[in-house]
Formats: structure tokens, C-alpha cells, sequence
């Protein structure tokens, strides 16, 4: 197994240093990780890294990471404005997601390499990210298209769980507590989210359709797009995984 670095660059922003240790995969990958919320991109996310190396930079993990942060250290003027509007229960505008993207440019010219999740989300942060990558003279080796029919992801979201206390996270099905409804790390009680309820989920599938069709077709036209059916189990969805990213390898032997 590769190692990656820690993340903390990605998490707090351009003023951190992540710890890099260990092995470096003799070709670091730089992907994108496209698909609707809860088609499974993050366990892929999982096990791309144990395979091939590369840091998972998830844009959620960011927001998620200063919604909670009880550092002394003020956010940057891009932070402020996504915290401002999340708060106000408002979308993260393009710009400033794309600014956070910028601030944090170095983390996608890390040894390691990358895994893009949750940006580029619409036709403008893609052009965005070409701007970036080139600045720090990386190119996309692909983007990953996870896919799977409507009941399968709602099926999949509204079984999730989350502590209450130390939000951990479980599946009623796929990752179930030891003891129903209480979490094995701390005992606290699992709780569903909100935006996990069937008809949130409904929601959260129409606002990504949305955008989503110009962004596929942006990475078509170049050459770039690989498509991954993920309806099935996670082990299954990464033999298909494995093969795209093992077919790519002789493009970049030169």
C-alpha cells in the first residue's frame, strides 16, 4: 500500500503543512470523481487509495472540516462567505467554492498525486480547475463517472446513520452498530440526517441533474470521461474501477 499525505494542507488551507511519509506510487494520479450523492464515491475513493496512492480531497471534507473547527486561527475571506451562506442554508456560490479550490493549488501538485471529489460540480468550476492545474503544471490523467439508477442511491442514503456525539457514521445494512441504534465507539445514539430522508435525497438527486450533464460532456469531448456503473456492491464497483485506471497506465508510459 502507497502512503498519502495527511490531508491538513487540504482540510485548513494554504497557511498548513501536511506530514508525507512513506512510499510514493511510482505514478501519481491526478482524477476526478464524478457522480450523484450516495453513489458510493468516497468508498471507491477508499480504495483507490490502498491500491494506486493519491490523497482523497473531497470539497465536503473542507466545508465539513471548518463548520466544526475550533481553531484560533480566522478563516480565509473565501472560508468566511461559505460559512456565511451554509449558515443561512445557501448553496456555496461558484466562485467561492472555486477560490477554496485555488486557495489549496498545491495540494493538487503533491507528490501523491489526487482524487477530486465534489468539485468540479458544474461547467464553470471545470473550466476553473484547468486554470489551476495548469498554473501548477498537473493535467487530469481521467474523470471517473460513477452511476447508478435512483432507487439504488436513495436505498443506499437513507440507511445511513451518524453518532449524535462523536459522529461516526454506520449503514442499517451495510455497516450496521454492534447494538441497534447506538454507536460502538462512544454509545451515542444514531441518528438519520435530515438531508438523508428519502425526499431530501429526491431533492439533492434534481439539483445535481441539473448541472451535471455539461460538465460529462465537457470531459467527453476531450477524451477524458470513463463511466462506472455502480449499482453493485463496493467490491464489485472497484474491479471496474481497477480496470479504467489500469487501462490508462500505457497512455502515460511515454
Amino acid at each position: 500500500m502507497y502512503s498519502t499525505g495527511n490531508r491538513i494542507a487540504w482540510l485548513q488551507g494554504p497557511n498548513a503543512n501536511c506530514a508525507k511519509t512513506g512510499p510514493v506510487a511510482p505514478r501519481p494520479w491526478h482524477l476526478v470523481l464524478l457522480g450523484p450523492p450516495g453513489v458510493g464515491k468516497g468508498t471507491q475513493a477508499e480504495k483507490i487509495i490502498g491500491e494506486f496512492g493519491a490523497c482523497h480531497l473531497s470539497t465536503g471534507d473542507v466545508f465539513r472540516h471548518a463548520a466544526r473547527s475550533t481553531e484560533a486561527a480566522a478563516p480565509s475571506p473565501a472560508m468566511a462567505t461559505a460559512l456565511a451562506a451554509m449558515k443561512r442554508g445557501e448553496l456555496v456560490s461558484d466562485g467561492t467554492v472555486v477560490e477554496l479550490v485555488r486557495e489549496r493549488a498545491q495540494c493538487l501538485a503533491c507528490q501523491y498525486g489526487f482524487l477530486l471529489d465534489g468539485f468540479p460540480r458544474t461547467l464553470d468550476q471545470a473550466h476553473a480547475l484547468d486554470g489551476i492545474l495548469a498554473r501548477v503544471e498537473r493535467k487530469l490523467d481521467a474523470a471517473l463517472n460513477y452511476f447508478a439508477p435512483e432507487p439504488v442511491i436513495i436505498a443506499r442514503l437513507s440507511g445511513r446513520r451518524v453518532c449524535s456525539q462523536c459522529r461516526a457514521g454506520y449503514h442499517v445494512a451495510n455497516k450496521p452498530p454492534r447494538v441497534a441504534d447506538r454507536c460502538d465507539a462512544c454509545g451515542g445514539a444514531l441518528i438519520q440526517r435530515e438531508d438523508d430522508e428519502p425526499e431530501a435525497i429526491r431533492t439533492r438527486l434534481r439539483a445535481y441533474a441539473a448541472t451535471c450533464d455539461p460538465v460529462l460532456d465537457y470531459y467527453r469531448r476531450q477524451g477524458l470521461l470513463r463511466e462506472i456503473d455502480a449499482s453493485g456492491d463496493p467490491e464489485a464497483v472497484f474491479a471496474q474501477t481497477r480496470a479504467v485506471i489500469q487501462r490508462l497506465q500505457p497512455a502515460r508510459a511515454g
